[in-house]
């Protein structure tokens, strides 16, 4: 085996590590931004909803099913020139966040559908007998009784985003895929590679400790 520069191998996990913290990050608040609306509007326009709308919803539909079904590692590569077209370029933990977001948030909308489905329909009525409109519904019953769902959805998402932003490595993407890749596997650096999937397992143990902890707290408050 060979000597261990642990000065180098320190810089590279610590630069790896913040590059993945980065895009997992921004990737989260922006899959969360898209994923929410569209999920209760998944909600809402279904067949029994409190807005049904055939058509929006299989649109919705079809555009959640699609973006869950296909690889990731394919998303990866077709949306290539959409990446360019928005950051100006395909490499780099910054590009890398346009297809981890585009590729998660059908998974999280799908989620917060879910969530929604199991809010007591009683709850919802006894609002709507009182008068209340559509967004007392959504900001007062709708999201406040899911929350505890909502946050273990983002919790899933999160872990999942930090898979995603491992497999960005293979474009270039930066963060410890890419160093996975660039001196685990190219340079045969047993060192780095089994940094890295030590520090991936840490942030992913991490991230479900917090979001359970976050969860349990908020169904005591129920």
């Amino acid at each position: 085996m060979r000597s261990v520069n642990w000065q180098q191998f320190q810089d590279l996990m610590l630069s790896g590590t913040l590059e993945t913290l980065y895009m997992v990050l921004l990737s989260g608040i922006f899959t969360v931004a898209l994923g929410l609306p569209v999920g209760i509007l998944l909600f809402l326009t279904r067949k029994g909803g409190l807005l049904p709308n055939p058509i929006i919803s299989l649109v919705l539909n079809w555009v959640v099913n699609i973006g869950r079904a296909l690889p990731f590692v394919i998303l990866l590569i077709a949306l290539i020139p959409v990446t360019r077209f928005i950051v100006g370029t395909t490499l780099g933990t910054t590009a890398a966040i346009v297809p981890i977001t585009l590729g998660a948030f059908p998974f999280f909308a799908r989620i917060v559908e879910s969530a929604l489905a199991e809010v007591d329909h009683g709850r919802i009525e006894a609002v709507e007998s009182m008068g209340g409109n559509l967004w007392h519904l959504i900001s007062r019953v709708l999201l406040p009784e899911s929350l505890p769902s909502l946050v273990a959805g983002v919790t899933l998402s999160v872990v999942m985003l930090i898979g995603f932003s491992t497999m960005a490595g293979v474009v270039g993407g930066g963060g410890l895929g890419d160093l996975a890749i660039r001196y685990g596997y190219q340079r045969f650096d047993h060192n780095i590679m089994a940094g890295t999937v030590i520090m991936l397992l840490l942030l992913v143990l991490l991230v479900q400790k917090a979001g359970d902890t976050i969860v349990r707290s908020l169904a005591h408050r129920r």
